[in-house]
């Protein structure tokens, strides 16, 4: 048990938290710190490299890679938010958590999935007038445009989370200081407090529906309207390029928003922890690792530019 200091009678606050992670043999632990480190790497490795790619190559200078370079720098740190101490846990060094990290990896976490949704949202929008609005999209969507909306993405993402943030920090807590999930989680604080909890799960519930719900809408519409514009491209061998380049958005989408949805659209703290942890991985693990390979590792600009870069840095080493 954690230090505490004491409260009102039988409330405690806690100076400290103990995050269970995923109980298990050493094997299993060993095996899964393995796996999480591999796809850590991976994804810090992949986002960075687009993230550079697309600031130094000037062709690349346009809307739609602008959003990209947001959400590859956004899901770096998204990763960094959790999975560090995620792999302490598994190590066995540190389960233990401070109060004020607690509440920051939350913040952070929190805001950070929220932003990511928002620039989902925009960057469907931005396809949507691409692809349905060609003659106009160049006079609608500068860059000064792009910059706002990202800008906004980010401003609006940290400003809605810090309210359920501020909300949870007052909580009082009872008995227990175990958080049985990999990191701080509101379902996790909710579940530990022995206080009232239904304005903070209104206050998650609706702001969930705003942001999960809302970001959802308009970004399956936007690929409705898509794909009806996509149908009426004469040429088979069009079509089907563009089918294979929005069916990979989609699933990548359906994997986000589903688990989205499931982990901050539910009106009760009674859902399973166990369930969330699970449904936890698919949000701030494998989403994060795919995205630089689904929205910009299968477009042939980015992969021509990658190809150029490859060449140039291998003629500087002859020439050295």
């Amino acid at each position: 048990m954690g230090e505490y200091t004491a409260g009102r009678p039988n409330e405690t606050n806690f100076v400290e938290f103990i995050l269970m992670g995923f109980p298990g043999s050493v094997y299993l632990q060993v095996s899964m710190f393995s796996l999480f480190l591999i796809m850590y790497i991976l994804t810090v490795f992949g986002n960075a490299s687009i993230v550079i790619l697309l600031i130094t190559n000037r062709r690349l200078h346009t809307p739609m890679y602008f959003f990209l370079c947001n959400l590859s720098f956004l899901e770096v740190w998204y990763t960094t938010a959790s999975i560090p101490k995620i792999l302490a846990i598994f190590l066995g060094k540190s389960r233990s958590i401070s109060f004020t990290a607690c509440v920051l990896q939350l913040y952070f976490v929190y805001s950070l999935g929220t932003t990511e949704q928002f620039l989902l949202s925009v960057m469907a929008y931005d396809r949507y007038l691409a692809i349905c609005h060609p003659l106009h999209y160049n006079t609608i969507m500068d860059i000064s445009l792009s910059g706002k909306m990202a800008f906004g993405s980010w401003l609006c993402a940290f400003f809605v989370v810090s309210i359920p943030a501020v909300m949870i920090s007052r909580l009082s807590f009872c008995e227990s200081n175990v958080i049985n999930n990999f990191y701080c989680s509101i379902d996790s604080w909710i579940v530990l407090s022995c206080t009232d909890t239904y304005a903070i799960e209104t206050a998650c519930f609706v702001i969930a529906i705003f942001v999960s719900i809302g970001s959802c809408m308009i970004t399956f519409l936007s690929y409705i309207f898509i794909i009806i514009t996509i149908l009426r491209i004469p040429s088979t061998k069009g079509r089907q390029k563009a089918f294979s380049t929005c069916s990979s958005h989609l699933a990548i989408l359906l994997l986000w928003y589903g688990s989205a949805i499931f982990l901050f659209v539910k009106p009760s703290k009674q859902t399973s922890l166990e369930m969330t942890k699970i449904v936890n991985v698919l949000n701030t693990i494998v989403t994060p690792l795919l995205n630089p390979f689904i929205y910009t590792l299968r477009n042939k600009e980015v992969k021509d530019a990658f190809r150029h870069s490859l060449q140039w840095r291998c003629h500087k080493i002859h020439m050295v």
